[in-house]
């Protein structure tokens, strides 16, 4: 249970050691002392988690450059914050630079100058931008210059190659590429600029460039273009390596330098989603073997004539993004893919899974009354999984259970009867699963004759707060089962603005057509059936639509025009009815697919007549990051969780005011979901990058009143101590394995204290 590694980075020591840097697609940056045994997290205090590229200076391994903005472009991508540099082997960061570039393909550090460094920058990915190209600085990042650029606000720069013995010898690929929440356009033409794409070559460190073209280099393809990737071969300069997406897409090589092209290998692998799968690596010593990134890692030991999936790799998770080979020794290779990082020391024959990286990426998550209570929850790509919430000597990878298959969602266990539970993959493939056998049943609806059903790539699905066996899901529709899922009606006309502008995803990709359901648009995405009126149920759409039924479905009302301010078509990323009183409810939206990555939550008191602002783009009250979830407490109905791409906040004043939570060095990882576990007052994050965090016992927070908050010191209520005598449940894991905590058992004492104290001794009386 790991998560998408978007960037490696390593070095080898005369004595053997092998320092790695992985970069998590959504989970900071980790580093290995010990050749991948053991990952520590040295990018927890910046202000993103979000990776695209690193890179270590060749004169000065201690010189560690990350670019932040993961580049693979998928929907559910994040966003960075520019550049870092370390000077000292990443225990320190310092930010210098290209603060709006949102995301980042690769950084390269001249082989002759350490000041000299290179980033190509793709730019934002929904959104306009002059913030794109390749950029260099050759003052160690003080200053940065812009390069090169495309002809348009949509492309940017995702490759460059240096020559390793001519540093002004490059290459470099733009890419003209925009998604929206409907569709996906990796280059082809724009109103702007016709086939902006490209590969491009200097030969004098970017003063001057040079674009490869199909009539002044014989043997390249013809235009559009989409993604390209390009390598240079270590041990030969003058072989150069590119995977061009076009109408022909194919690897083409030079032997000249790039003078000249020969298309190689043109299968289905040089073809298959180029915007995800866009990485070339050369074998440090042999420049006919070239590893490519795809579904899985592929191999050319003939200069790229011929491409096979490497020997041992079918055993491992697949979508591989990046890879680093050891240069003395290229029989040992680290891989990234979206199951975390894989090792080989025989060349590819044989992989070992690294299980001690814990980035994996959650989209919702619930709990159940067990004792101790399980945690259910789905990631990105790696289906749906349960795990204990504590367990004897720690929590380990062998105490979570997986349970469905594809890209994990939304997943709960059926409280009317233990034996099953409700899981769901991509597109509202919704199934019932029995715990102990594994068997499913898909248990979606279906549509009526000639109808088309448009489910979301997150669908939402709900269980019923008052009836047990009662579920819900979306779909343009709102379905209702009354029977676990056997049989469903149809309780809503569409909900959605039904927009037959946001309905070609047959035609989303651009060059490269790629429906793979993520663009699925004008849908339903929350459902929150009141806890006070079984009768009340909310709906949130992708196209801005606030649905309500106060009948069980008999008729509804759209009550997103009586907001106030609030852009239209905003994507309501969640509705949540109140546990207190039926004519109260939370909405949060979400606009980032508009390029807008503010907050914007709002609460209503009368059934969505009137409505309150809590955060918003012009009053964020401190809130970072587009929002994705709250949670009102079970207890005090002022207690409020907000989840946004950039963390945890907290409110208990309903939303007048709001605080990150830190605790436990928790980073600025996205939070997408939150559940509280009654019994035991626990809050339960799933993050998209870091996995499930569990804050132990949250009554505290309820007894934060406005008198308490005006005492100079106190102590604070909280649950009662159960003392346990730990188990070996987590021993002889070795230094590989992960251990998760499990809650304390001794006694904690929580204080509240108004001011800080930083200096000397801190004494209470009980």
């Amino acid at each position: 249970m790991s998560g998408r590694i978007s960037a490696i980075a390593g070095t080898k020591e005369p004595s053997g050691k092998i320092t790695l840097f992985v970069g998590a697609a959504s989970g900071g940056v980790w580093k290995s002392d010990d050749g991948g045994t053991r990952y520590r997290p040295v990018f927890d205090e910046q202000p993103v988690q979000s990776i695209g590229a690193i890179a270590l200076d060749p004169k000065n391994a201690k010189n560690v450059w990350v670019g932040t903005g993961e580049s693979w472009t998928r929907n559910s991508v994040s966003i960075g914050n520019g550049v870092y540099k370390s000077t000292d082997g990443g225990e320190t960061w310092a930010h210098v630079g290209l603060d709006k570039s949102e995301r980042a393909a690769k950084i390269v550090v001249s082989p002759k100058n350490s000041d000299t460094v290179y980033a190509a920058v793709p730019g934002p990915l929904w959104s306009d931008s002059t913030d794109r190209g390749l950029y260099k600085t050759s003052d160690g990042g003080k200053t940065w210059t812009q390069i090169l650029k495309g002809p348009n606000l949509s492309t940017g720069c995702t490759a460059i190659a240096i020559d390793p013995t001519d540093p002004n010898i490059m290459f470099a690929a733009l890419w003209d590429f925009r998604r929206k929440g409907w569709e996906y356009r990796s280059g082809g033409e724009s109103p702007t600029a016709p086939s902006a794409s490209g590969l491009f070559r200097s030969t004098d460190g970017g003063t001057t460039w040079t674009e490869i073209t199909t009539d002044g280099n014989k043997g390249f393809p013809k235009k559009p273009y989409g993604r390209i990737a390009v390598a240079i071969a270590p041990s030969n300069a003058k072989r150069v390596y590119a995977v061009v997406e076009s109408p022909e897409s194919a690897l083409f090589v030079s032997d000249d330098g790039g003078m000249t092209w020969d298309k190689r290998d043109k299968s289905n692998w040089m073809v298959w989603r180029p915007f995800y799968f866009a990485n070339l690596i050369v074998d440090p010593k042999n420049p006919d073997r070239v590893f490519k990134t795809d579904g899985a890692l592929i191999l050319s030991e003939d200069a790229g004539r011929s491409f096979a999936v490497v020997g041992g790799f079918q055993g491992t998770h697949g979508d591989v993004h990046d890879l680093w080979i050891d240069p003395t020794n290229p029989q040992t290779i680290f891989s990234g893919d979206d199951g975390g990082m894989w090792y080989s020391y025989n060349g590819g024959s044989k992989w070992w899974k690294g299980q001690n990286l814990p980035v994996s990426q959650f989209y919702h998550v619930s709990v159940d009354d067990n004792d101790p209570y399980r945690v259910y929850g789905g990631l990105q790509d790696n289906s749906s999984w349960v795990g204990e919430s504590q367990y004897p000597g720690g929590i380990t990878n062998s105490q979570w259970e997986n349970m469905y298959n594809g890209d994990g969602f939304w997943m709960f266990p059926d409280p009317a009867d233990p034996d099953y539970l409700y899981a769901e993959y991509q597109g509202g493939n919704v199934g019932r699963v029995n715990r102990y056998t594994h068997e499913a049943r898909n248990i979606q609806p279906r549509p009526n004759y000639k109808e088309k059903l448009r489910f979301n790539w997150n669908t939402p699905i709900a269980l019923s707060p008052n009836e047990k066996g009662t579920i819900y899901i979306g779909a343009q529709f709102l379905f209702r089962s009354r029977d676990h899922g056997q049989t469903w009606d149809r309780i809503s006309p569409d909900l959605t603005t039904n927009d037959p502008e946001k309905q070609k995803q047959e035609q989303s990709g651009g060059v490269t057509i790629d429906n793979s359901s993520a663009e699925m648009h004008t849908t339903i995405y929350s459902i929150s059936e009141s806890p006070k009126d079984k009768s009340l149920i909310w709906v949130g759409t992708d196209d801005g639509n606030l649905q309500l039924t106060r009948d069980g479905g008999k008729t509804w009302t759209n009550v997103v025009g009586n907001i106030p301010n609030l852009p239209k078509n905003s994507w309501v990323s969640w509705v949540q009815a109140s546990n207190f009183d039926a004519a109260t409810a939370y909405a949060v939206f979400d606009r980032h697919t508009f390029g807008d990555m503010a907050p914007y939550v709002f609460k209503t008191t009368d059934y969505g007549k009137t409505w309150t602002p809590l955060v918003t783009s012009e009053e964020s009250k401190g809130v970072r990051g587009y929002a994705h979830v709250i949670k009102e407490d079970l207890v005090k109905p002022n207690l409020l969780f907000l989840g946004t791409e950039f963390g945890l906040y907290v409110s208990i004043d309903g939303g007048r005011n709001w605080a990150q939570f830190k605790g436990n060095h928790f980073p600025a990882v996205a939070v997408r979901d939150l559940a509280i576990q009654p019994r035991e007052n626990d809050l339960i994050l799933a993050t998209h990058g870091r996995g499930i965090w569990i804050v132990d016992d949250i009554t505290p927070l309820r007894a934060l009143t406005p008198d308490l908050l005006t005492q100079e010191a106190t102590f604070v209520s909280a649950r009662p101590v159960q003392q346990r005598i730990e188990g070996s449940g987590g021993w002889a894991n070795g230094d590989a394995a992960f251990v998760g905590d499990n809650p304390p058992d001794a006694a904690v004492i929580t204080y509240y204290q108004r001011s800080r104290h930083l200096f000397g001794k801190l004494k209470l009386e009980v």
